[in-house]
């Protein structure tokens, strides 16, 4: 049980922070509230929660603005909330430094599996990972050692380093533009294309079915996961 984690819910429908609070609660988290922007930047000031389930759609200030806020002080995980399915919107908001994006409605369990995710990366101090390890997949990011099942794979520097992307943001959603930026430096949108091949080359070299890869996911018109095994 995740005891004293504290998530701060910031949503104007009273209906959803009542059903959060509920749900968060029974998982082991304890639950702070704001209905509002101004409400949730203070508490998140203040009260510092372990991790924002944050509301796009606020009354005094768009949930965008609020992310921003936050982020020119803390790195808390930030997990948008919203309504809003619009692939421009959720690039936006991932590239401002959320850290998920679920859209309402939702299942409580991918939720909640998110959550954790994103507690646990926030916790984990990514930039100081040595070794990291998900389903099959082993990587000694000291001695830039790449094993699957414990058989070496041999990798390309660029595709080592999209790798390392994805080890030190597994459970995220990265998007295109982050990940070309990270890779590549300045670019134009006509060179995406470049992402979509090495992918392919990771999945191709990673992954025990390619054509159903488990590491790493696509977000349809936003980006890439990898999803931490349990």
């Amino acid at each position: 049980m995740p005891e004293g984690k504290r998530i701060l819910v910031v949503d104007d429908e009273i209906h959803i922070r009542r059903f959060l609070k509920v749900t968060l609660e029974a998982n082991g988290y304890h639950v702070l509230e704001a209905s509002t922007a101004k409400d949730g930047i203070y508490k998140a000031a203040t009260d510092r929660p372990d991790a924002i389930v944050l509301d796009l759609g606020l009354p005094d200030m768009d949930g965008g603005a609020v992310l921003k806020q936050v982020r020119e002080w803390s790195a808390v995980p930030v997990i948008i909330l919203s309504v809003r399915d619009d692939e421009k919107g959720k690039v936006a908001a991932l590239d401002a430094g959320a850290d998920d994006y679920v859209v309402k409605p939702f299942g409580v369990n991918e939720l909640i599996a998110r959550l954790r995710v994103a507690l646990r990366h926030g916790l984990d101090g990514a930039d100081d990972i040595k070794e990291f390890e998900n389903g099959e997949l082993f990587v000694d990011l000291v001695n830039r050692i790449v094993k699957v099942g414990g058989l070496p794979v041999k990798l390309t520097a660029t595709e080592y380093s999209l790798l390392i992307q994805f080890v030190k943001n597994a459970g995220k959603v990265l998007t295109h533009r982050h990940l070309m930026r990270e890779i590549w430096g300045p670019y134009r949108e006509d060179e995406t294309q470049y992402l979509r091949v090495y992918v392919a080359q990771l999945r191709k070299k990673l992954e025990t079915d390619p054509a159903r890869p488990k590491l790493f996911i696509t977000e349809s018109g936003v980006g890439y996961r990898m999803p931490v095994a349990e």
